[in-house]
């Protein structure tokens, strides 16, 4: 009987927060031959009694972050994700994590190689808080409109219940579709299938492999090594989805906070402007702050009052979240 193959179980951590109105993801970073990773390390049964503790172990060991949020998110263990030629080595299942904390102006813990990067660098085509990327109407959607068009010679494939053109329009909503914020692994997963960023090239997918035969593929992104940047996306979906039904954006909040600072912080998440009246009148009605007496000259204006995350609504609804 054939011995059973080896495996091996990492974690994985997307570690959120957000400074300067800009959202931040803490990355082991590389250079040009060695992609950004996310902060990973092995699950060891005989030290870990869970995978969250070892998982809040090592984050503290590699980057001096005591974390407090952490919500599990998926298991990634496609074949191939950590292989190398001539690799024997066993194979990674890896457990990804969404950590969500607040920033601080160091990287991690002196001489390590950890640092906070925007996490729009990986994925510029997601941030419309100043309208439409060029990205998209310059690189991605001709790409993609090309893409879809070829399905009918691509052959045979599996069986979608939507074929390459509604994906496109649905993800990315095109034509009379509005754009869904909480769609972006969707959409990173549709341009990794449609050839279009580095890591498909790296992996050997025979779009990016017939891309590059034919055409030079732009840099969508700073890739990330294995398929950490899929994790990342799949982090960004469930925190923006989040944030509408429970109150984890005072988890990356100050103690006290303006409503402009809670505002800003909110559309860096997601990605998008919202109305200030619109959403101040959202914040009062659903009860989750409450002032707290002082105000603050540092916006630059006039004095602004200052306010605290209202815990006590905890209590009084199952699901107190931002509906916008």
């Amino acid at each position: 009987m054939p011995a059973a193959p080896a495996i091996e179980i990492g974690l994985n951590a997307a570690i959120v927060a957000v400074r300067d109105d800009e959202p931040l993801i803490l990355v082991v970073s590389g250079d040009q031959r060695s992609p950004d990773l996310l902060p990973f390390g092995p699950f060891d049964p005989l030290v870990h009694r869970a995978m969250d503790s070892g998982l809040r172990s090592w984050v503290a060991d590699q980057t001096g972050l005591n974390l407090g949020y952490v919500e599990q998110l998926y298991t990634f263990g496609d074949r191939g994700r950590h292989a190398e030629p001539g690799d024997v080595g066993p194979h990674v299942v890896s457990i990804g994590y969404l950590a969500l904390t607040r920033a601080s102006r160091r990287g991690g813990r002196a001489g390590s190689a950890t640092r906070w990067q925007d996490w729009y660098r990986y994925f510029p085509w997601e941030d419309w808080r100043g309208g439409k990327p060029e990205i998209l109407d310059a690189e991605i959607e001709p790409a993609l409109a090309l893409w879809a068009g070829n399905e009918a010679a691509a052959g045979a494939g599996p069986e979608r219940a939507l074929g390459r053109a509604d994906r496109v329009r649905l993800w990315f909503g095109l034509g009379d579709l509005p754009w869904n914020e909480e769609r972006a692994l969707e959409r990173y997963e549709l341009l990794y299938e449609a050839g279009l960023v580095a890591e498909a090239l790296r992996d050997g997918r025979e779009a990016a492999l017939e891309r590059h035969r034919t055409s030079v593929v732009p840099e969508l992104g700073r890739p990330m090594a294995h398929d950490h940047r899929r994790i990342l996306a799949t982090a960004i979906s469930r925190l923006r989805a989040k944030i509408k039904y429970r109150p984890v954006i005072f988890e990356m909040m100050p103690a006290t906070f303006t409503l402009l600072a809670l505002q800003r912080t909110v559309e860096s998440l997601l990605g998008l402007h919202l109305h200030k009246q619109n959403f101040r009148r959202l914040i009062e009605r659903r009860g989750l702050v409450q002032p707290t007496g002082d105000v603050t000259t540092r916006t630059g204006g006039r004095p602004a009052q200052l306010y605290r995350f209202a815990r006590q609504v905890l209590r009084e609804r199952p699901a107190p979240g931002l509906r916008l």
